[in-house]
C-alpha cells in the first residue's frame, strides 16, 4: 500500500466531505503496488457535534473512521491513526483542503525517486488562488522572530537576509529544500517516522509540524517542498466552528517550542519569548481592535464633522468657550455609538447604511432636544445642523464606497455577480438550485465550458460567456464577484489550475460537491437547501425600514418640490416631458404617502392565492424600482415577482440609493417610463 492518508476532523462536515472526495479521486490515479493495493484513508474525529460522523458512515461506509469521545488536539490524534498506518508514506492532511488528481501520484513519484526525504509538502494555495506562506517555513531563531515582528520580512519579503520567516525571497514554483512544511499536507516516510516518531503531545495544535520537521532533520533526513503539484486549504475552518482561542493555542505552542529546542541559549530564550510576548499583545489587540474598528472610524467622522462645521460657520475651531469642547467632542459620538452598536442587529450589520444614516439623524434630534433643555450649551444650532449634514454625508457615505469599490460582500437586489463553470447536467443543476435559492443570493451572469465549442449558445436562458482558458477575461468583462464550480463538471485538477491562475482576491471562488448540498468559498459554507418564502423575514415590512425610508422620502420630495418641481412643471405643460422631468413630478405623490421614490410597479399585485405570497408587504408603488430598471427588457410574470419579493426581503436605504442611480442614469426614454406612471 502506497499511502496512509490521515486527517483529523472537528466540526466541518462540508469541508470534509468534499476533501474526501478529491483524496479518493487521487488515490485512484495512483498505480498499484506488488499487493494490487494504492491506499487507505483514516478519519479521526475529534468529538465533532455537527454531524460529520453520522455523514461518513453514511456516505462513506468504507472509510476508517477513529472516533474520539473528547478533542484530543492535532498531533494526539494523529498519532492515534499513525500508530495503525499501513501505508509505505503517511499523507497527514487537513479536512478543510481539496487535492488535485494528480497530487498523490506527484508526490509518491517524488518520493520515490529521492530517498533521503523523509518529509515533503505541496504548493498550497488560499481559495482566491495566492500562496499559502505558511507552507514552507525556517525555524524561529531570534533573528527571524526579529524579522517577523519588526515587519522586516513584509517589507523587504524577496530579502535572503529579512524573508526567512516563509522563505518568501524563494520562487513558489521551484523545488527546495526546506526547514518545515504546513501540517494541513505533510507526506512523512514510514520508516523516517519509525525512526523518530510522530508528533510531540505536549502541541495541543500548531507548533507541532515545527517541531516534528525539526526532529527528522536532525535525525539526517531533508525536508523538502514540492509545488509541482498543489492544494487549496480554507485556512481555520475548525477553530470558526469553535470556543477554541487560536491566539492562545498558537503562542503556548510557540512557548512549548522555545522551551524545548532553545533551552540552551539564555539570551536566545529571552528575545524569543520576548517577540511572542509581543506578538501575543498584538494580535489580541488586532483582534480587539477588529471589533470595534468600524465604531472607532465613526466616532472620529463624527467629531470631525461637528468641528468641521464649526470651521465653515465660524471661520476658525475655536470660537466656543473651552469647558465646551470636553462635551462637544464626546456627547454626540457616543450617542452615535449607542444608537448605531446596541440591539440584536447591530452587531452583525456594522456596514448597514441605512442603520447609520439613521442613527445620525436621531443623534443629532437629541442633541438639539438637549440643548434646548440646557440652553448654556445652545452656541450655535447653525454648527449643529451643519453637523448633522456632514454626518449624514460621511457616516453613510464611507459605506456605500466601501460596496461600490467591491470591498464589502454585501449582496444587492440583484445578488453577486456569478459564473457558473460547468455547463453539463451538474451545472445545469447548481443553476436551478440557485434561483431557487432562499436568500436569492447569486445573479448568474453566465457558463464557463470547459472549452470554446459551445460559446455563445445558451443553457437554460443562461449564456456560455467563455473556456477556462479565458475566464479571467470574462471576470473582468463582466465585473464578476463570485465563481462556482460544479466538482460533477470538472476535474479538482482543472479547478485548482483555474485558481491558481486567476489569482484575483477580489473574487470569491467557490466549488459545489457532487452532493450539490452546499456552496463552499473562502467566506464559508452557503447551504442550497430550498426554504419556503413564508419563513423569510423581509426588510420592508420592519418599521426601522419604513422609517427611514419614509424619512428620505420626505426629504428628497421636498428638495426637489422647492428647487426643481415648479419649473418642470412649467416647462412640461409646453412640452412632451423628458423621463427625468416625469420623475421629478412625481414628487408631491410622494410627499403625500400614496408613492415611494423606490419600489413595485404600481400594477404589482400579490394574489392571497399565490403561494408563499399571502401577507407579505411589499411596500408602497415605486416612481422607480427593480421592475422599471428592465423597462426595455421582457420580463416574465415569475421574473418580476421574484425581483419585487428580492426587493422587499433585501430592501435598505443603501439599496433605494443604489436603485435610484441606476435608474436616473439609465433612463430608456420617456414611453418607457410613461407606463409606470399609472
Amino acid at each position: 500500500m502506497w499511502f496512509s492518508v490521515i486527517t483529523v476532523n472537528y466540526n466541518v462536515r462540508d469541508f470534509l466531505a468534499n476533501a474526501i472526495e478529491s483524496i479518493q479521486k487521487s488515490l485512484d490515479r495512483l498505480p498499484p503496488d506488488s499487493d494490487g493495493e494504492r491506499g487507505e484513508i483514516t478519519i479521526v474525529d475529534n468529538a465533532s457535534d455537527d454531524g460529520s460522523v453520522d455523514l461518513i458512515r453514511s456516505r462513506y461506509p468504507r472509510l476508517r473512521m477513529i472516533q474520539n469521545r473528547r478533542n484530543l488536539g492535532f498531533g494526539r490524534a494523529n498519532n492515534v491513526a499513525m500508530r495503525e498506518a499501513r501505508g509505505k508514506y503517511i499523507l497527514l492532511i487537513n479536512p478543510d483542503t481539496i487535492v488535485q488528481e494528480d497530487t498523490l501520484p506527484v508526490m509518491l513519484e517524488f518520493l520515490e525517486t529521492y530517498r533521503d526525504v523523509g518529509v515533503a509538502g505541496c504548493k498550497v494555495l488560499n481559495v482566491d488562488g495566492t500562496l499559502q506562506a505558511g507552507c514552507r517555513r525556517s525555524f524561529p531563531t531570534p533573528w527571524v522572530a526579529f524579522a517577523r515582528l519588526s515587519g522586516l520580512s513584509t517589507l523587504f519579503h524577496n530579502s535572503r537576509l529579512f524573508g526567512r520567516y516563509n522563505l518568501t525571497y524563494l520562487p513558489a514554483d521551484e523545488v527546495h529544500e526546506v526547514d518545515a512544511v504546513s501540517g494541513a499536507f505533510m507526506v512523512l516516510r514510514r520508516e523516517t517516522y519509525e525512526r523518530v516518531g510522530g508528533f510531540d503531545e505536549e502541541f495541543f495544535m500548531y507548533g507541532e509540524d515545527l517541531d516534528l520537521c525539526r526532529r527528522v532533520k536532525a535525525d539526517g533526513w531533508r525536508v523538502m517542498y514540492v509545488p509541482k503539484t498543489q492544494i487549496i486549504h480554507f485556512k481555520g475552518e475548525s477553530t470558526k466552528r469553535s470556543n477554541i482561542d487560536e491566539i492562545a493555542y498558537f503562542y503556548d505552542a510557540m512557548r512549548v517550542y522555545v522551551q524545548k529546542h532553545h533551552s540552551g541559549s539564555v539570551i536566545g530564550r529571552l528575545l524569543l519569548n520576548a517577540a511572542i510576548e509581543c506578538r501575543t499583545f498584538a494580535a489580541r489587540l488586532g483582534r480587539l481592535t477588529a471589533k470595534f474598528k468600524y465604531a472607532l472610524f465613526d466616532l472620529v467622522l463624527i467629531d470631525g464633522s461637528v468641528l468641521l462645521a464649526e470651521l465653515l460657520w465660524h471661520g476658525r475651531v475655536g470660537k466656543f468657550p473651552g469647558f465646551v469642547y470636553p462635551l462637544v467632542l464626546t456627547i454626540p459620538a457616543l450617542l452615535f455609538i449607542i444608537l448605531m452598536y446596541s440591539g440584536r442587529a447591530s452587531p452583525t450589520k456594522p456596514l448597514s447604511v441605512s442603520r447609520s444614516g439613521g442613527a445620525a439623524v436621531l443623534t443629532f434630534l437629541l442633541i438639539f432636544a438637549l440643548t434646548a433643555i440646557f440652553k448654556q450649551y445652545a452656541f450655535s444650532r447653525a454648527v449643529l445642523l451643519l453637523g448633522v449634514l456632514f454626518s449624514l454625508v460621511a457616516v453613510p457615505g464611507w459605506r456605500i464606497a466601501l460596496r461600490l469599490t467591491g470591498r464589502s460582500r454585501r449582496v444587492s437586489l440583484f445578488g453577486r455577480r456569478t459564473l457558473i463553470v460547468g455547463v453539463g447536467a451538474s451545472g445545469q443543476e447548481v443553476l436551478r438550485r440557485l434561483k431557487n435559492h432562499h436568500e436569492n443570493l447569486y445573479d448568474i451572469v453566465g457558463f464557463i465550458d470547459v472549452n470554446r465549442q459551445r460559446l455563445g449558445e445558451e443553457v437554460e436562458g443562461i449564456p456560455i460567456l467563455g473556456s477556462v482558458e479565458t475566464i479571467g477575461k470574462v471576470i473582468g468583462e463582466n465585473r464578476v464577484t463570485d465563481v462556482i464550480f460544479s466538482t460533477g463538471e470538472l476535474a479538482f485538477e482543472e479547478i485548482l489550475s483555474v485558481i491558481g491562475k486567476t489569482k484575483n482576491p477580489a473574487v470569491n471562488f467557490s466549488l459545489v460537491p457532487t452532493t450539490r448540498e452546499v456552496i463552499i468559498g473562502k467566506w464559508g459554507v452557503d447551504t442550497l437547501e430550498e426554504v419556503p418564502l413564508v419563513e423569510i423575514e423581509y426588510n420592508i415590512g420592519l418599521a426601522s425600514h419604513r422609517w427611514v425610508k419614509r424619512l428620505f422620502d420626505v426629504a428628497l420630495g421636498l428638495a426637489l418640490s422647492v428647487v426643481l418641481y415648479p419649473f418642470v412643471r412649467l416647462v412640461a405643460g409646453r412640452r412632451p416631458a423628458s423621463p427625468l422631468a416625469l420623475v421629478i413630478l412625481q414628487a408631491p405623490l410622494v410627499l403625500a404617502g400614496t408613492r415611494s421614490w423606490v419600489g413595485p410597479p404600481a400594477t404589482a399585485r400579490f394574489p392571497a392565492d399565490e403561494e408563499g405570497a399571502e401577507g407579505i408587504y411589499i411596500g408602497k408603488p415605486g416612481v422607480l424600482g427593480p421592475v422599471q430598471l428592465f423597462s426595455n427588457a421582457t420580463l416574465s410574470a415569475e421574473d418580476e415577482r421574484k425581483l419585487i419579493l428580492s426587493y422587499a426581503k433585501n430592501q435598505s436605504f443603501s439599496l433605494d440609493i443604489e436603485i435610484l442611480v441606476r435608474s436616473l442614469t439609465g433612463l430608456q426614454g420617456r414611453d418607457a417610463w410613461l407606463g409606470y406612471r399609472r
